[in-house]
């Protein structure tokens, strides 16, 4: 350990970076550029991550930090043919990650260059309010009746880009009306889930990964294994409606409620996405009495 402290002192103490910090001091103005100067970095950084948060490669950028910093501490702690190995790795890794995720790393060129000027000052609206859970009930109590399949995903903190890029991008208001328009039978989007993140329909159309699982039910057909697979692989929350019986299920964590009554589901969503307090009062008491 007394290695990592000696090089630290060494980095510390370093002509060029003590001379860096000298020149700081001696010109007061070149304080406040320097201040200026990580804030655009800092910026520009955080929009390249907005742009590939929903795409592998920010996996893959994690796992290139994990390998700089294995690869620094491993030069620190003398682990030579470790050090040996991660360099390695690390010098003929990036042909190999421009090859592999090359059409991630276009599109976000793409995305980049697509941009205005405005867009880049924006930052996300908060639509962490979750006023579209109720818009999500009224489809599923409408659809229950007429027994009408519905999927539908909400996003919390996985990312489900990838999902969200099989599909049909909408990024559009969540009403009931719209819902049901999109799951009509016969109707270009219907066949496929829906992907709701940040009060908004961001895609329709798209492809779930099915269920493992040998000893579900057979009651439980391709869109309810969809449903439970999805949240197996990820921390989102799903709404079924069966074209079959008109059931309203609720899957979550690879486990699948059924025959929900649509207080009951509206409970579980606010409950599942925790934000109760956030809850809109829509008094769902009469629809049970229709029943």
């Amino acid at each position: 350990m007394g290695n990592i402290f000696d090089d630290f002192v060494q980095l510390v103490q370093g002509s060029e970076l003590s001379n860096y910090f000298d020149t700081l001091m001696a010109y007061p103005l070149r304080i406040v550029l320097a201040i200026i100067d990580l804030i655009i970095v800092g910026f520009i950084l955080f929009k390249v991550y907005s742009i590939l948060k929903n795409t592998r490669a920010i996996q893959l950028i994690k796992g290139i930090i994990v390998l700089l910093i294995a690869n620094q501490l491993s030069a620190w702690l003398s682990l030579n043919i470790l050090h040996l190995l991660l360099n390695t790795v690390l010098q003929y890794g990036i042909l190999l990650v421009i090859v592999v995720f090359q059409p991630e790393l276009r599109k976000a060129l793409e995305q980049v260059g697509n941009t205005s000027i405005k867009k880049w000052f924006e930052f996300d609206e908060d639509n962490s309010d979750l006023t579209c859970v109720t818009e999500v009930v009224k489809a599923a109590k409408a659809m229950s009746a007429t027994k009408t399949g519905m999927l539908v995903v909400f996003e919390r903190q996985t990312s489900l880009g990838e999902i969200a890029h099989t599909g049909v991008e909408l990024n559009s208001v969540v009403s009931a009306e719209l819902l049901i328009n999109i799951f009509v039978k016969d109707t270009p989007l219907h066949d496929g889930a829906v992907i709701i993140k940040n009060n908004k329909i961001q895609a329709a159309s798209c492809i779930l990964p099915l269920t493992d699982k040998e000893s579900l039910d057979r009651v439980f057909g391709t869109r309810h294994r969809a449903a439970i697979g999805v949240s197996e692989v990820t921390d989102s929350v799903v709404v079924v409606v069966s074209e079959e019986t008109g059931f309203i299920s609720l899957a979550c964590e690879g486990k699948i409620s059924r025959n929900l009554s649509p207080e009951q589901l509206e409970k579980e969503l606010f409950t599942r996405l925790e934000k109760t307090r956030q809850r809109p009062k829509m008094p769902f008491a009469k629809i049970s009495k229709e029943k």
